[in-house]
């Protein structure tokens, strides 16, 4: 077929389609927006982002918060270990000494038992049913460590995961029907609940921005409470016993939702005297308390929540290791500590290993400062940066404060005698 009698052929099936879109019946579905806007906002499940948003969901599916917790009803492979009760009974008598009940005493729940995983890459714990509510079981599986480990193994059929962890693993955790929407921490998460943004159609471009939130386009501070609403300890302000902040949205000021634990409200088991973190899950609470938080570095200055490609790093750092320091921290003057370490390891001084997910020292510090040996004399509860170093962690502290001090000494005398020129 020759070339004009193409172009012939394209414009009448141009016209076709014109004027069928033109006849009976071919009327744009109309939508009430004000309708749709007038009912309440309710959680739809991040399924529903993937049609509009696909690489973004594809890279979120990536990360542990597309994995929170698991249903192991419908795939065992959610499980990274063998429920093998006896080499769980084996693991858990070697702890007897830190157990509040006899190892043979604790409930070590069967497969068919489990209902979801919680966790999958350092750790996981296993939710099963007990007259009709979840609870957390009182064994984990530290895949660190290849061992099982205990957890409020005395109470644990009295904190009902709901109230205790559910709005921070899963969407929608409705307390009073009992349920919730999707077992993830989802794109609503962050986003807010998109009831509303799914049912807008695309042509209502501005009705529809406003139905959900850009957490990038929020003040740093209300950015960061997104984080932190999960990244923390504490207690809901709405519902006694709970938590988690119950009612909390994105974009919503989180401190009229949620109470934070830290040192000046007597929470010496989770906090050490100078409000570092002696658990996990407190990082938003040791941010705050930050050089970085004073000055505008938030949690998305270091980590992503999604990006496109692939993760650079586990910890969903933009920088590997000491890397993600040295992209503000260009400039490193060789003084102090930083005259005798001669590699770039930022992390092992400024984010110590000082806090306990399932072993002490497995977690690292958010307040980005430096623990001196004199801190440990000081009060030999608080641990200090140079003892969680391998090489040091025996050395006796007064010799290492000494040698820290000459140190300091011999960078001062430096300076006075190479005076800055200008």
């Amino acid at each position: 077929m020759k070339t004009g009698h193409w172009f012939k052929f394209a414009l009448i099936l141009l016209l076709v389609v014109g004027l069928t879109k033109c006849g009976p019946g071919s009327e744009e579905i109309k939508v009430d927006i004000e309708e749709i806007l007038s009912k309440p906002k309710t959680y739809v499940g991040s399924d529903q982002c993937q049609f509009c948003h696909l690489e973004h969901y594809d890279s979120w599916k990536t990360t542990l918060h597309s994995r929170t917790i698991q249903d192991v009803t419908q795939n065992l492979d959610a499980l990274i270990a063998e429920i093998d009760p006896e080499a769980i009974l084996a693991d858990l008598k070697k702890r007897q000494k830190d157990l509040k009940i006899p190892a043979d005493q604790i409930y070590i729940p069967k497969v068919e038992e489990i209902k979801y995983t919680i966790g999958m890459q350092w750790k996981q714990g296993f939710l099963v049913e007990k007259n009709g509510k979840l609870y957390v079981a009182p064994v984990e599986y530290e895949a660190r460590t290849n061992q099982w480990i205990n957890y409020h193994e005395a109470d644990w059929d009295k904190r009902p995961w709901d109230k205790y962890c559910g709005g921070c693993h899963a969407m929608g955790v409705d307390l009073e029907k009992n349920t919730f929407s999707e077992p993830r921490v989802g794109c609503e998460a962050c986003h807010g609940p998109g009831s509303h943004h799914v049912a807008l159609p695309e042509k209502a471009v501005f009705d529809k921005r406003l139905t959900i939130i850009n957490p990038s386009q929020l003040p740093a501070a209300f950015r960061t409470q997104i984080c932190g609403a999960c990244h923390s300890r504490g207690k809901s302000t709405k519902v006694e016993g709970t938590k988690w902040p119950v009612g909390y949205q994105p974009g919503r000021a989180l401190g009229r939702y949620f109470d934070t634990n830290n040192y000046d409200h007597k929470d010496i088991k989770n906090t050490y005297a100078e409000e570092f973190a002696k658990g996990h899950g407190q990082q938003y609470i040791e941010w705050l308390y930050s050089t970085h938080s004073k000055e505008g570095v938030t949690c998305t200055s270091c980590h992503y929540v999604h990006q496109l490609g692939v993760a650079p790093t586990q910890f969903q750092t933009k920088g590997a290791g000491s890397q993600q320091c040295m992209i503000c921290h260009t400039v490193i003057n060789k003084n102090l500590s930083h005259s005798i370490h001669t590699f770039p390891n930022c992390i092992g001084c400024h984010m110590p290993r000082i806090a306990r997910s399932e072993e002490s020292g497995d977690t690292h510090s958010h307040v980005f400062v430096t623990l001196l040996p004199r801190d440990t004399m000081q009060d030999p509860q608080v641990p200090n940066s140079c003892q969680t170093c391998h090489k040091h962690k025996d050395t006796d502290l007064k010799t290492l404060q000494e040698f820290y001090d000459g140190i300091v000494k011999k960078s001062l005398l430096r300076v006075h005698q190479n005076p800055q020129r200008w």
